[in-house]
C-alpha cells in the first residue's frame, strides 16, 4: 500500500481478494490437512473448513481433508479475502517498551501472528494493541491498525507502531529511506570463515510454492549484512542488520548462503528444542516522527534463545552482553 509515493508496509502487502497457494507434494503418504498446516500458518480446522467449502483441489478437483498425497501432487489452496470489519480487542498480555501519543514500541514474543489473517482473527498483535492503547494509524486499513512494519509468527523482538497517520507515515519514510534500522540476533547453521559480509540478492515470491520467497533475479532488491558474534563449530552466532525489509528476508538470504537460521523448518530443517526458528529482532533505530529525537530500543534474547546459547557453551555475562 502506497500513501503520497511513500510505501506504508515495505515487508508484507496484503490483498482484499482471493489468494491461491499453490504446493507440489515431495513425499507421498502426507494427509492433506498436515501437510498444508504445516506449510502455512493456518489452523488444521480452518482448513478442513476450507476443503469441505471446495477451496483445497489436488490436481485440480476437490478432495477431502484427510486424503494422502502422492508424490508430486499439485496442491492448491484458495484463501478467500480477508474480513474488513469486526476485528475486535483482546485482553492478551504484550509487552510494551515505549509508549507516547504518537508511537510505541512492543517487543514480540515468538508465536503472536502480527494482524488477523485466515485462521488467526483474535489472537494476534493487532487485537492487543486495539485492547491496550487508545488510538492507531488508519493507514493500514482495518485489518492492519498502526503497523508500519511486521515480523513473522515465529520470530521474536521489536515492532513499531503508529498511533496517528502522521506518525504513520513519517516511520514508513525512514523504513524506505534505511534512516529506521532493525538489527537482528540469528543462530544459523555452519560455520562462517569470514568475520562479516554482505547478502545483495533479489527477492520474489517461489515460482511453485507461494507460501515461501526465493532468491530470484527477477525480484525486488534485497540487502542483508551479517557479522558474526560467536561460532559453536556446527552453528554461528550472527547480528544482522536489515538494509531492506522483504518477506521473510533473513530467513531466504541465509539460506541462499547455505546457513538457514536453526529450526526454520521452511527453509532449513526443524529443531524441535526451539519450536521455530532462532531469529530475535533485538534492536531498534528510529527518528521520533513529532520530535526529530534520535532513539534506540532493545529487546534482550528470550529465555528460549539464551537457554539454547548457554547449552552450547555461552556465559549468562556473554549473552546479557549480545
Amino acid at each position: 500500500m502506497t500513501t503520497d509515493g511513500v510505501t506504508v508496509d515495505t515487508e508484507f502487502s496484503p490483498s482484499l481478494e482471493e489468494e491461491s497457494l499453490l504446493f507440489t507434494c515431495a513425499e507421498a503418504g502426507e494427509r492433506l490437512d498436515v501437510f498444508l498446516t504445516a506449510r502455512t500458518e493456518l489452523t488444521r480446522s480452518f482448513i478442513k473448513k476450507l476443503t469441505e467449502s471446495g477451496d483445497v483441489l489436488v490436481n485440480g478437483s476437490p478432495v477431502k481433508s484427510g486424503t494422502k498425497l502422492k508424490k508430486g501432487d499439485s496442491v492448491e489452496l484458495v484463501l478467500p479475502p480477508p474480513e474488513p470489519v469486526g476485528i475486535m480487542p483482546a485482553d492478551i498480555p504484550i509487552n510494551i517498551v515505549f509508549e507516547d501519543e504518537h508511537i510505541a514500541v512492543i517487543d514480540k514474543e515468538k508465536g503472536m501472528v502480527v494482524h488477523p489473517a485466515p485462521g488467526h482473527t483474535d489472537d494476534t498483535l493487532v487485537n492487543a494493541l486495539m485492547f491496550r492503547l487508545k488510538d492507531l494509524s488508519g493507514i493500514g486499513g482495518e485489518l492492519r491498525p498502526g503497523i508500519v512494519h511486521r515480523i513473522d509468527r515465529l520470530t521474536s523482538g521489536l515492532i513499531v507502531v503508529a498511533k496517528n497517520d502522521a506518525a504513520h507515515n513519517d516511520l514508513a519514510r525512514q523504513i524506505k529511506e534505511h534512516s529506521a534500522r532493525r538489527t537482528y540476533i540469528a543462530l544459523v547453521e555452519g560455520n562462517f570463515r569470514e568475520d562479516s559480509g554482505t547478502v545483495n540478492a533479489p527477492i520474489a515470491r517461489h515460482r511453485t510454492d507461494r507460501k515461501k520467497m526465493a532468491v530470484d533475479p527477477s525480484g525486488r532488491d534485497a540487502v542483508t549484512h551479517w557479522e558474526v558474534l560467536r561460532r559453536f563449530g556446527q552453528r554461528t552466532l550472527l547480528r544482522v542488520r536489515l538494509e531492506t525489509g522483504r518477506t521473510h528476508q533473513i530467513r531466504v538470504h541465509m539460506a541462499h548462503i547455505k546457513h538457514p537460521v536453526t529450526g526454520d523448518d521452511v527453509y532449513g530443517k526443524a529443531a524441535p528444542r526451539l519450536d521455530g526458528q532462532a531469529l530475535h529482532a533485538s534492536r531498534l533505530e528510529l527518528t521520533h516522527p513529532a520530535t526529530g529525537e534520535r532513539m534506540e530500543f532493545r529487546a534482550k534474547l528470550p529465555e528460549w534463545f539464551a537457554a539454547e546459547l548457554l547449552r552450547l557453551g555461552m556465559s549468562e555475562d556473554e549473552i546479557n552482553g549480545i
